[in-house]
């Protein structure tokens, strides 16, 4: 009995010990605020567009073909959230189960993926969008500017899944 007692009080602390060093690892948000607008529940989506033009456009649009799709199995969780970034404000180290599309309605964001070797920067301003890929990558997106940043993210997780998982940092970028 003693014995199943110091093993089960030496797993526990073990437990705890690696949760204190994948906290302390981790990044976590500076200077920015994340908001959920609105969160729906969705069943299978299956939805697929096309639009190719079958003669010289003579009004504005696409000029070449043009696909969407997206596919799901089972619920899923769509969030619409509002991110505001202070001037310096960065989101942490992160990553998502699912994708989002995100626009930029004030400010500049960059973003940084952590899969990339060199660090690039990617900057976005405001009425620019972009795609936060789902994936096993990690990525950052900060405010490097001197004014409050503003972003809109639609974001498609399977239902009930935690939509933000921080992570330790890259070793690919030196922040």
């Amino acid at each position: 009995m003693r014995l199943k007692l110091t093993v089960y009080f030496a797993l526990l602390t073990t437990l705890c010990v690696l949760g204190y060093i994948a906290r302390v690892h981790a990044t976590s948000a500076v200077g920015f605020v994340g908001t959920t607008l609105a969160v729906g529940r969705f069943g299978d989506i299956d939805t697929n567009n096309h639009q190719i033009p079958s003669k010289p456009q003579t009004v504005p649009g696409p000029a070449t073909p043009w696909l969407s799709f997206q596919k799901t199995k089972g619920l899923s969780d769509v969030y619409v959230q509002n991110n505001v970034w202070q001037p310096g404000g960065t989101t942490g180290w992160h990553t998502h189960p699912g994708h989002s599309l995100i626009i930029v309605t004030a400010g500049t964001v960059t973003a940084y993926e952590g899969d990339d070797p060199s660090c690039t920067p990617h900057a976005y301003t405001d009425c620019q969008g972009f795609v936060d890929e789902v994936g096993d990558h990690i990525h950052i997106i900060r405010n490097e500017g001197l004014v409050e940043a503003r972003t809109v993210a639609v974001q498609v997780i399977p239902a009930n899944a935690v939509r933000r998982i921080d992570k330790p940092a890259s070793p690919n970028c030196p922040f």
